[in-house]
């Protein structure tokens, strides 16, 4: 009876997740989107795998302004996107991190000033486990032994599903753990806020890709693993997580998120080379107007991530006028 009550809760749970997910609302103050003249040409989008479907997503809904633009997207993990900026073989630089000193150091020894970052949207960094797994909560001392050796937060070993206190048959069935390889930002990401700068241990099984993250735990269910929330698909569930051991849990939700509750919320950034006292070439303008526009961040909340706040989009805005 406890058993099937336990179910029934998880159930409601995760179908409450799912519903919040589908009501997030982009704010109506953000302005809406306007064509202008002058806008054709071609550019290319090299870097992050987390943002390759924003990218595409956002392109499509960009042509229908301006059916000759032609922007090819390409993602390989956000530290293809600065060598790409550097080297004029892109125009647009998803990362789903910040740029690292170094990265920006070479970008200045490049063009003599800074790359111009822009946040185009949130992301909840979601610790998926397959959609039968029991788990509700986990803390991030324990995500921490799931998939560092380091364990810098100071949890004991982890190795099976019983060490975070799962029964039955569940307890004494090994961990199985996929992640991302470290051309990701996500990787790095994971690595600096989760892990406190540990090391993964050897067992991971890196991924080219978050879709893959999610197929793999997908077909093995006594697996775990992380990704773009945006990347979530009905073969698995999001664990909610804590801060630190004891404290509540809380899921990725567009509250919990801008709130700061959920420990592992950040930005995902387009970069470009903008000159001091030139105007923005009108394409590269025009397409992140489009993606700070309120018809960009419906395209953000169609494809699982969570759109901005009007304060952040209008600071944003600034950047490229």
């Amino acid at each position: 009876m406890y058993h099937k009550l336990k179910t029934a809760l998880l159930m409601i749970l995760m179908l409450s997740f799912a519903v919040s997910a589908q009501t997030v609302k982009v704010d109506t103050r953000i302005p809406k989107y306007k064509k202008v003249a002058g806008v054709s040409g071609n550019a290319n989008s090299i870097g992050s795998d987390t943002m390759n479907n924003l990218m595409t997503l956002w392109l499509e809904g960009f042509r229908k302004y301006y059916p000759t633009v032609n922007i090819q997207v390409e993602g390989k993990g956000s530290s293809t996107a600065p060598p790409a900026l550097i080297e004029g073989t892109a125009q647009f630089g998803p990362m789903s991190r910040k740029m690292k000193s170094k990265e920006i150091d070479k970008f200045e020894e490049h063009y003599g000033f800074k790359p111009t970052t822009i946040r185009t949207s949130l992301d909840a960094l979601a610790v998926f486990v397959n959609k039968d797994n029991p788990i509700d909560c986990l803390s991030l001392e324990q995500v921490d032994a799931v998939f560092s050796k380091s364990r810098k937060r100071g949890h004991g070993e982890v190795k099976t599903w019983g060490d975070l206190g799962l029964k039955g048959d569940w307890a004494n069935k090994p961990i199985s753990i996929y992640g991302r390889n470290s051309a990701s930002g996500t990787y790095g990401f994971f690595k600096k806020h989760a892990l406190k700068k540990g090391d993964y241990k050897d067992e991971v099984k890196e991924q080219p890709g978050s879709a893959s993250v999610v197929q793999g735990v997908t077909e093995d269910k006594y697996s775990i693993g992380y990704s773009g929330i945006g990347y979530k698909t009905s073969g698995v569930k999001v664990v909610p997580l804590a801060k630190k051991e004891g404290k509540p849990c809380y899921d990725g939700g567009y509250e919990n998120v801008t709130g700061k509750k959920y420990p592992l919320a950040r930005y995902l950034y387009l970069n470009i080379v903008k000159y001091p006292g030139r105007p923005l070439d009108p394409l590269v303008k025009e397409f992140l107007k489009f993606v700070l526009s309120y018809e960009g961040q419906q395209i953000v909340v169609k494809d699982g991530y969570l759109p901005l706040p009007y304060e952040i989009v209008q600071d944003e805005l600034k950047k490229i006028n």
